[in-house]
């Protein structure tokens, strides 16, 4: 099928491809990507990524997250679990638990939960056809 070398370039091109849930758009049910994702939009499920999700000022999202990094703008509820840094900017609004290796809180930024800090690595896996592919996020080391 494909080689190791193969199957890293393919991966690779999948991590760097960008998702967009357009502000007025409403999405029910769960993403899964390796890529990054930007919402602006409302989205009713949860969202589990490789890389990067980022809300904007108009989202609102009702379910749970897991990613690599993340950057709050807009509003969650549901628990937010990050690898690495989680930033959250002046006008956020997160009801629930957050779990991070690294927070950034600017001021105005408000939550409602219980923050863990400093936790060790956990493995993002995405499922694909059935089977559950698992890879370490680059650079995130344990604490």
């Amino acid at each position: 099928m494909f080689n190791s070398k193969e199957s890293h370039k393919v991966a690779e091109q999948i991590s760097n491809s960008s998702n967009i849930i357009g502000k007025g758009t409403v999405l029910q049910g769960n993403i899964e990507t390796f890529g990054n994702i930007r919402i602006e939009g409302k989205v009713v499920g949860n969202i589990k990524t490789k890389s990067k999700v980022a809300l904007g000022q108009s989202s609102h999202v009702e379910g749970n997250i897991l990613a690599q990094n993340a950057e709050v703008e807009g509003e969650l509820k549901g628990n937010i679990e990050i690898t690495d840094i989680l930033i959250l900017k002046p006008t956020a609004v997160i009801h629930g638990d957050i779990i991070t290796a690294k927070l950034i809180v600017e001021s105005g930024a408000t939550f409602n939960g219980g923050c863990k800090m400093g936790v060790s690595v956990k493995e993002i896996k995405i499922g694909e056809n059935g089977t559950a592919k698992t890879f370490k996020p680059e650079g995130a080391k344990a604490v």
